[in-house]
């Protein structure tokens, strides 16, 4: 069926705007429709985000996974043109879509990945501690039961209980992996920085990232999880938290500061600031990295003026 190009102002040329949307397409292909439609409005061409989404579908490049899957086919290297976060994106929403179908890895042609324990598929137990992550954090520990959780994910409780045998268990589970992945790329970022301070920002960027680019496991070191009056539980997802904070002590540290600076009260302004930051992000403003660097140039250089 034949559609009109949703309005546009009469100036631009609409050839002009379906280009420009098809290469941010693949320039940012994360970018959310609003986020075009604003970027291209400060470019001086005018179009709505209902006009990005018809010109995405136009094109097969409606979800950021289509679009990420286009930008990994024209590159001469595939996916590794993909950041690591694009690349868990994309791993993510083919893997969802497998699922969908009712496929497995091995559907799809590839040699399915085992877990820890025993061999069993990577797939659905990754799927059941992305619904916990997102449960727990949006209603506490408390209010998720397993039943929730299996719901959310569309399966019976008793295949959860088959990855997790209790609700104790999965809790731990998400903490203990969030706080692993992030601490690894967080490790990671850091080693290649030039510098103190140039090693802080990258590890920055890294948690800011997880907490509003990641999946809901990944945003486990922003978002605290920790609704819940079990002592003893919170007592096992400590040791987690003392590791990864421990990054930031080490690298804190390591900075030039003025004298009589307290280290520590400037880690946890630090990260008290990044973690509080999946409450007011929206995206399209600023980007994950433009955030993590304002805030440690902030701390580094101050706001006064002449300083």
């Amino acid at each position: 069926m034949n559609q009109a190009l949703p309005r546009a102002e009469a100036h631009t040329d609409s050839r002009d705007v379906e280009s420009e949307i098809l290469a941010l397409a693949l320039r940012e292909p994360e970018l959310g429709q609003a986020a075009v439609a604003e970027r291209l409005r400060l470019a001086g061409l005018q179009i709505s985000a209902s006009g990005v989404r018809y010109i995405w579908q136009k094109h097969g490049l409606e979800t950021a996974v289509k679009r990420l899957q286009a930008l990994a086919e024209q590159a001469s290297e595939g996916v590794e043109v993909l950041t690591e976060s694009q690349r868990r994106l994309l791993e993510r929403g083919e893997l969802s879509a497998r699922l969908a179908r009712g496929e497995t890895a091995n559907d799809a042609g590839g040699k399915e990945a085992a877990s820890d324990s025993g061999g069993e598929p990577l797939e659905r137990r990754q799927l059941i501690l992305n619904a916990a992550a997102e449960l727990f954090s949006e209603q506490g520990y408390d209010r998720s039961s397993i039943r929730d959780i299996a719901r959310k994910v569309g399966l019976l409780p008793g295949s959860v209980y088959h990855y997790f045998p209790s609700k104790d268990e999965l809790y731990l589970a998400v903490h203990r992996e969030g706080f692993q992945r992030v601490l690894a790329r967080v490790r990671a970022a850091a080693e290649t920085g030039s510098d103190p301070w140039d090693r802080l920002r990258l590890a920055c960027e890294v948690h800011v990232s997880g907490i509003v680019e990641g999946s809901p496991v990944d945003r486990i070191t922003g978002h605290s999880l920790s609704f819940t009056g079990n002592q003893e539980l919170l007592a096992k997802i400590q040791p987690y938290r003392e590791s990864y904070e421990e990054v930031f002590r080490e690298l804190i540290k390591a900075l030039p500061v003025a004298a009589g600076t307290d280290r520590s009260l400037l880690r946890l302004f630090l990260l008290g600031g990044m973690n509080w930051i999946y409450l007011w992000y929206r995206e399209g403003r600023r980007s994950p990295k433009d955030i993590a660097d304002a805030m440690v140039d902030m701390v580094r250089r101050g706001v006064e003026p002449g300083g």
